[in-house]
């Protein structure tokens, strides 16, 4: 199945759906010490992850079936640039996974750091709320083939532990 999406004609590129965000971290943003609330780091995961599952999908509506492997590598403090990318690792039928990585920027000296990561699960829904078929992803390298590969294995570790497999 995957080499049959990996070389269908009507797919779209990784590239095709990717999104970028950037945001200025408030102090309503935050605990009385300035880290950032893990909750408001989601919040914009769960927003860009969805931009870049609806570039892909078009008129469906887009909706978030899960959020795993959410780390958080370092703290993000009231001030900071928090950046947020996603690009799509793997496409089932009407399931996507996308890939979020977090980094925070400091404004004064220009500091990024790697701040998490995310993998979020996003599905197409047609407009009676069913699953709907999404455009296949086409691989182009090594590195999309090679996180394809690893999005398939994440999305049938969690198919089989929701008993769906």
């Amino acid at each position: 199945m995957a080499e049959q999406q990996q070389h269908s004609k009507t797919g779209k590129l990784p590239n095709d759906s990717r999104a970028e965000m950037t945001i200025m971290m408030l102090p309503s943003d935050a605990n009385p010490k300035g880290n950032v609330f893990g909750g408001v780091i989601l919040k914009h995961v769960d927003l860009i992850a969805g931009l870049c599952a609806k570039r892909h999908a078009g008129r469906a509506n887009i909706v978030t079936a899960s959020m795993d492997r959410m780390t958080f590598l370092r703290p993000v403090f009231i001030g900071n640039a928090l950046i947020l990318s996603a690009r799509l690792n793997y496409v089932r039928k009407s399931s996507m996974e996308i890939e979020v990585t977090v980094e925070a920027e400091d404004l004064d000296d220009g500091m990024r750091i790697s701040a998490g990561t995310a993998f979020v699960t996003m599905v197409a829904l047609d407009k009676y709320g069913k699953p709907t078929e999404v455009p296949a992803l086409t691989l182009e390298n090594d590195d999309d083939k090679m996180r394809f590969q690893q999005g398939e294995a994440r999305m049938i570790s969690r198919l089989k532990e929701a008993g769906r497999i």
